[in-house]
């Protein structure tokens, strides 16, 4: 007599994939997640594009950005 067990590659019955399945996705997405908001950061800390400029273009900038941004912190 055959196993339920059997009747798939994986060994899992179809609960246990469906809940696997779940537990996969929902991984998935939390580290897609938290990857873009690494790469939001990391551009907002040093842009992978500078400008003509390069780098020391920037300091201006972020100098301006953090000025207005800061009395909304405090």
């Amino acid at each position: 007599m055959a196993n339920s067990r059997d009747s798939s590659l994986s060994g899992l019955t179809e609960p246990e994939a469906q809940e696997f399945h779940r537990i996969f996705m929902q991984s998935f997405i939390l580290f897609t997640v938290i990857a873009i908001i690494a790469h939001v950061l990391a551009w907002m800390w040093r842009p992978w594009l500078p400008g003509v400029e390069g780098y020391a273009s920037l300091l201006e900038s972020t100098k301006v950005a953090a000025l207005n941004v800061l009395p909304f912190l405090a």
